[in-house]
């Protein structure tokens, strides 16, 4: 079985999970991948989890987080720079994430770093209270082929991780998968000057050890598009809002607030981050744009420019309520995120 190894200078997370996707997609049988790579300040969530529940959306926005939805499943993690991810692919039946589980720690211990796995597929430092985790994997498997991918904490910035992964308190329910949160650790405490080329290079010796190879790193990035199948289609699917927000699983969303001329409520029940069914309560003195906004909600995408339309076509319909309107649709935009 021939080995690859691509190493991403790109930092956009859109672009190294459809790098990750396509090869995984158009690899032959007899071929195993190793991809090295990191994303600058994004929060990725699992394939069958819910941006809505999994993270603070308005505070990501403020900051300019980017949210990326990955394709196999697991909870949700938060990249910068002081992350290194790696994917290993390889065909069956050779695929075995207990040989890429090892290849790693072997090379950490190049390192002088002396990780194991625990139970849960953390790669963790210490025993007993001291136990910290410093990588989480996930995994995806075909007929054909399986993939392995993890992230290793090198000298993340663990308070930025709490601001983005912990949701608005809101009235939300969902029947997507949760993140359990663990204790973490950078590898920085162990090794003070580890940095990204270093794990990148001490993972690629142990792997080439491993497989007694030593294929050419490919480098690439979006100035040096990777040859692949597909590849431009599916960057394009990554960055998209359908795929990043749409694929969320059904959750219900109450949000309720009061004016000066009444208080509103609004309960919205969603599928794939549509609005299926929506009602609204209201004590103003004319209900009636409020009572119509739950039928101009169903089928409306749940993000803010879609709920702004909507709530603009009741302003057309009702011009002697624009300004109680107006103040409605300023907060339902807020809320929304």
């Amino acid at each position: 079985m021939a080995s690859r190894i691509l190493l991403s200078h790109s930092n956009n997370p859109h672009f190294n999970l459809a790098v990750e996707d396509c090869i995984f997609r158009s690899m032959p049988a007899d071929q195993r991948v190793l991809f090295l790579w990191r994303n600058a300040d994004t929060v990725v969530i699992g394939r069958f989890q819910n941006p809505w529940k999994e993270c603070n959306i308005s505070r990501m926005e403020q900051d300019k987080i980017h949210l990326a939805r990955r394709q196999s499943g697991g909870g949700a993690v938060f990249h910068d720079l002081g992350n290194t991810n790696f994917t290993f692919m390889a065909g069956k039946p050779e695929y075995n994430k207990e040989v890429s589980t090892k290849i790693v720690l072997n090379g950490l211990k190049k390192l002088g770093i002396e990780g194991y796995a625990n139970g849960r597929n953390d790669f963790v430092v210490g025993e007993g209270d001291e136990m910290r985790k410093f990588s989480g994997s996930a995994y995806k498997e075909t007929k054909e082929r399986g993939f392995h991918h993890g992230t290793l904490l090198l000298h993340a910035d663990l308070n930025r991780l709490a601001n983005y992964l912990n949701p608005d308190p809101k009235k939300l329910q969902s029947k997507g998968i949760t993140s359990v949160r663990s204790r973490v650790t950078n590898l920085n405490n162990l090794y003070p000057t580890i940095d990204h080329q270093l794990v990148c290079d001490a993972i690629i010796e142990s792997f080439c050890e491993y497989f007694g190879e030593v294929p050419v790193i490919e480098e690439i990035s979006p100035d040096a598009l990777p040859d692949l199948p597909g590849f431009v289609e599916k960057f394009e699917q990554q960055q998209s809002w359908d795929w990043n927000f749409g694929k969320s699983p059904q959750f219900t969303y109450t949000l309720d607030e009061r004016f000066k001329w009444g208080g509103v409520e609004v309960h919205l029940d969603l599928q794939n981050a549509k609005i299926t069914a929506a009602q609204t309560f209201t004590d103003s003195l004319f209900p009636d744009p409020i009572a119509q906004l739950a039928t101009s909600l169903i089928g409306v995408s749940y993000r803010p420019d879609a709920i702004a339309a909507c709530v603009d076509s009741l302003i057309s319909r009702y011009p002697d309520h624009k300004a109680d309107l107006e103040e409605m649709k300023d907060w339902l935009v807020k809320a929304v995120v």
